[in-house]
């Protein structure tokens, strides 16, 4: 099956942005063009007449925090510096890879978004900050602030897998994770239906990774296709942790019941060695021999936290914010914060905790602002569902909030809620409830 047009000249819209950046940096004449754009100019914005507060990134978390902070905060000038030109979901992306919904579906309008919630949108990368002078340089040229909030989300550690950089640009390019939107979603369905027969492998991180059901959903979905398809084929799951690390049950009852001629499900698998000439693939105690694969490394707080100065390494991952877990202010600074995957604290990288905790990260901003009271630490919400089948389509679905853990010394789920059931009404009803939950979403983030 080939990759509709429409859907790859979206997809090209969507990243054109960050290529371009990406290779603006490489060039050889990079001193210049920093300079320039960094420094002599300042970025095309309205003089500051009012507090700033300027949020990079545009994900589930920065939406929300420049959302509800001008509702809490009407004066306050609210700039959302992100590079892409349309915001396109990870959430329910696993169901784009199999024909369930449309690219049009899982993408949305960040001009919308500022208009409806009075904010404004400015496309740029951030490149740099100068934290004394409260200036954020973009590839637009220097933004002042009064406040910033970085949510920038995550990039991947391949240093997990391999330390050769011939062979991890190889894997980035050839064999792409999926789980940043962008080119690498739409080499990774090319992938899946253009699949004939033999051994799929996909892998599962250890860490703190991005949606930690995603990489069973997708395993679960592509099986199902492959079986639509009555494919000599099967996917090979080979997950770095001694489990599925949520809604286990669900999970292991449908690998069991729905995909045993079409998934292998292999814990403690840490790949030792990738020969990707020979495709084989050597874990401790097993190789494998693949025909194509999709290859999730661990993942770490994005690049410009560590640029910027505001990344430590965590029990979870490398390179995530520096920050109070509690108010998300970095350490050693008043006016810098983090939200959304950066975070160090281990909440569910997700898009509901994302951008239920952007709620309540506005509201201590706007505070600050005001020179109100610090808001009481509000939890987040973990709600997240998960496809197990594509026709009819039943899911599994999470929901639960955060307390902190003295023992473990870290934060955990307080309040668990789940329907790992996938079998009869309730698989069905949880799979309404899954587009419900999407469809109230993106209204919420871009139409109201």
């Amino acid at each position: 099956m080939a990759i509709s047009r429409r859907d790859a000249l979206t997809f090209s819209a969507v990243v054109a942005t960050s290529t371009a950046i990406s290779g603006y940096a490489s060039s050889s004449n990079i001193s210049e063009q920093i300079i320039k754009s960094e420094i002599d100019n300042k970025a095309p914005l309205k003089k500051k007449t009012s507090v700033r507060v300027v949020i990079v990134g545009g994900g589930w978390s920065g939406l929300s925090v420049a959302k509800n902070l001008k509702a809490f905060s009407p004066k306050t000038e609210v700039i959302l510096v992100e590079q892409k030109d349309q915001f396109v979901s990870c959430p329910m992306s696993n169901l784009w890879l199999v024909d369930k919904v449309s690219l049009e579906y899982l993408t949305n309008d960040y001009l919308q978004a500022a208009r409806q919630n009075n904010y404004i949108y400015f496309q740029a990368s951030a490149i740099g900050m100068d934290k004394k002078n409260n200036k954020l340089y973009t590839t637009r040229g220097y933004i002042d602030y009064d406040y910033i909030l970085f949510a920038p989300g995550i990039d991947y550690d391949y240093s997990s897998i391999t330390n050769d950089i011939e062979l991890e640009q190889r894997l980035r390019q050839e064999y792409p994770a999926g789980f940043k939107s962008g080119n690498e979603h739409l080499t990774l369905k090319s992938k899946i239906h253009n699949f004939k027969k033999g051994n799929f492998i996909m892998t599962v991180p250890a860490g703190n990774y991005r949606c930690l059901p995603a990489p069973y959903e997708r395993a679960c979905l592509v099986a199902d296709f492959f079986k639509s398809k009555n494919l000599k084929a099967k996917v090979i799951l080979l997950d770095e942790n001694n489990d599925i690390t949520i809604k286990e049950h669900g999970f292991h009852t449908a690998f069991d019941e729905l995909y045993s001629d079409y998934l292998e499900y292999y814990p403690n698998s840490k790949i030792e060695n990738i020969d990707l000439d020979e495709k084989i693939i050597e874990t401790e105690f097993q190789e494998f021999v693949f025909d194509d694969a999709s290859f999730y490394p661990h993942v770490r707080g994005a690049k410009i936290l560590e640029t910027v100065g505001i990344a430590k390494d965590t029990v979870f991952n490398k390179l995530e914010a520096n920050i109070n877990g509690l108010t998300y202010e970095v350490i050693g600074e008043d006016n810098i914060f983090v939200s959304g995957d950066a975070r160090p604290m281990g909440f569910s990288k997700s898009g509901n905790t994302a951008s239920t905790e952007g709620i309540y990260v506005a509201k201590v901003i706007a505070d600050k602002i005001d020179k109100k009271p610090q808001t009481p630490w509000q939890s987040p919400t973990t709600l997240c569902f998960s496809a197990v089948t594509m026709s009819p389509e039943r899911a599994i679905f999470i929901n639960s909030m955060y307390a902190y853990n003295t023992k473990k010394k870290r934060f955990g789920f307080a309040t668990p809620k789940s329907s790992e059931v996938w079998k009869g009404k309730e698989g069905l009803r949880n799979a309404k409830a899954q587009y419900d939950w999407a469809d109230a979403m993106f209204r919420y983030m871009f139409k109201s």
